[in-house]
């Protein structure tokens, strides 16, 4: 084999360093976007040349048509696809919004580096026009590997170190974090605890920062925990805490909270009586469970109607854009 053959092939990257452009922009010439510069246009066409970058399939002209499918695209271990409700809701909701556009859902799910590899050269196919990324977290290879193949994909909240590379659909964390610590301060709590979730995904980065930024004097750092979103960390994360004494809790999430009702429970301790729980995304858990859980409710529908709409922008050749929603309140028996 020649040296030449031996070399990688060039990538979107590479190809965005000799232009002088963002990825986005090769991304949008390869798409037969329309939103580009002449001059923009002209450097990437001259280092396309100069490398020798061969577009994928996926990037094909719009002459031969396009697959009529989008990727949802989970970044998850396969069970949380069943155990949590909050990918479900935007599962459904992203397959309800395709269905109007006579268009089809691809479910892709990589929680591990065997799935990573499998969905990376299934998208490097051309399979999918675009891809919905869920739960993405700031290590995760997969991330570059979808914007150095070029393929138009929008993210499913802040794709943290690549905010102005990908479109974006998300709620305000910031903003509903405070809410919540100004709902729990207003009902005369002072020794407030939280259960963040990993400071590699936005909303375990961005909640605990409008706590903190809230509660002001009040913001104690012994008193807050890291869980996973899931329930048994909740309990666990709790269980700690309750060796604090603390009068509240803010879970980053419902099953968080449900994990930390059973935690305070099991030491004695009542809930709301003894130490008010709050949690965060209103999915389903929050409203059935006993006592119904106070939380910050995710605007689900509007989540997964702009998800998709949106990538049919960004496949049609538009520059990223992010969407901002907003959250709501919802004060149930727990807190």
């Amino acid at each position: 084999m020649s040296d030449v053959s031996a070399k990688r092939k060039p990538t979107i990257r590479q190809i965005a360093v000799q232009a002088g452009v963002s990825r986005s922009t090769v991304s949008r010439v390869i798409n037969g976007g329309h939103w580009v510069s002449p001059d923009a246009r002209q450097a990437v066409e001259e280092a396309i040349l100069a490398t020798g970058y061969t577009a994928n399939h996926h990037a094909r002209s719009l002459a031969t048509g396009r697959a009529g499918s989008l990727a949802f695209l989970l970044t998850e271990p396969q069970q949380l696809l069943f155990d949590d409700p909050t990918f479900a809701l935007l599962l459904r909701g992203a397959a309800e919004a395709l269905a109007q556009r006579a268009m089809t859902l691809v479910l892709l799910v990589a929680g591990t580096p065997a799935e990573r590899e499998s969905v990376a050269q299934f998208l490097s196919a051309g399979h999918v026009d675009g891809v919905m990324l869920i739960s993405s977290h700031e290590s995760d290879p997969l991330l570059d590997q979808l914007i150095d193949v070029g393929i138009p994909t929008v993210c499913c909240g802040l794709p943290l170190g690549h905010e102005r590379d990908l479109s974006t659909i998300s709620v305000d964390e910031i903003a509903s974090a405070r809410a919540m610590a100004a709902h729990l301060v207003a009902q005369g709590h002072r020794r407030i605890g939280m259960i963040a979730g990993p400071d590699d995904t936005p909303g375990g980065r961005y909640r605990l920062v409008g706590f903190r930024e809230e509660l002001g004097d009040l913001y104690d750092e012994a008193l807050v925990e890291r869980g996973d979103y899931s329930y048994e960390s909740g309990l666990n994360a709790m269980t700690r805490m309750l060796e604090h004494d603390v009068d509240a809790l803010f879970a980053a999430s419902d099953r968080m909270a449900a994990g930390a009702i059973a935690a305070a429970r099991r030491a004695g301790r009542r809930v709301p009586e003894d130490i008010a729980i709050a949690g965060f995304d209103d999915s389903g858990l929050a409203a059935t469970h006993e006592p119904p859980i106070t939380t910050m409710r995710q605007p689900w529908d509007q989540i997964s109607a702009q998800m998709v709409a949106v990538l049919l922008e960004v496949i049609a050749g538009a520059s990223p854009r992010s969407v901002i929603l907003d959250t709501e309140l919802v004060v149930r028996a727990s807190a």
